[in-house]
């Protein structure tokens, strides 16, 4: 009997420093983002495609940033008219979350801080990741997709319509820009 209880206390001795051992998942400052896919998309492309069935022209700028943490995509029109509204262009930071296990999309653009406020939750696919942002006004879809053969990305993003139908909101083709 004495025996038994030994070998209990010394098992809940053991327990209690395995658990205090634990290291915490592998995000923050000691840690780096490795994804091998979002390293496809670190660099200079060229935009194009349709917004809301009109032709768009973008240039997008996309770098590791923040101990390699974030992926910092900018976005901006080419193609508006001087004098205009003024053009479209956004900041959007990918990062991904090891305690959920999923991608997180931060995505401010010049439609201002309520467009901005809602967080894209994302997750990965084979070559893609598909993004889903909560919006007030219904949720809203970005799926990223990597065309390794053209080496290429696809961007498609689609909207709930007013009957709760899924529809096209923009439908773009990533090129890389080559040094000149």
């Amino acid at each position: 009997m004495k025996t038994n209880l030994l070998i209990l206390a010394l098992l809940a001795l053991t327990l209690s420093a395995a658990a205090q051992e634990q290291t915490p998942p592998p995000d923050g400052p000691q840690h780096t983002f490795q994804d091998d896919l979002l390293d496809k998309m670190a660099g200079r492309w060229k935009l194009t495609g349709t917004i809301r069935g009109q032709n768009a022209e973008h240039i997008v700028d996309a770098q590791w940033t923040l101990n390699h943490q974030f992926l910092q995509v900018h976005e901006k029109d080419t193609s508006a008219p001087k004098g205009t509204a003024p053009a479209y262009e956004a900041n959007v930071m990918i990062g991904y979350d090891n305690s959920s296990e999923r991608y997180v999309a931060y995505w401010m653009d010049v439609f201002g801080g309520r467009f901005s406020e809602t967080l894209g939750y994302g997750t990965r696919s084979g070559d893609q990741i598909e993004f889903v942002f909560e919006y007030p006004d219904g949720p809203f879809r970005t799926t990223f997709r990597w065309l390794p053969g053209k080496k290429q990305w696809q961007w498609q993003m689609r909207t709930k319509n007013s009957s709760g139908k899924w529809v096209d909101f923009a439908n773009m083709t990533l090129e890389p820009v080559s040094a000149q």
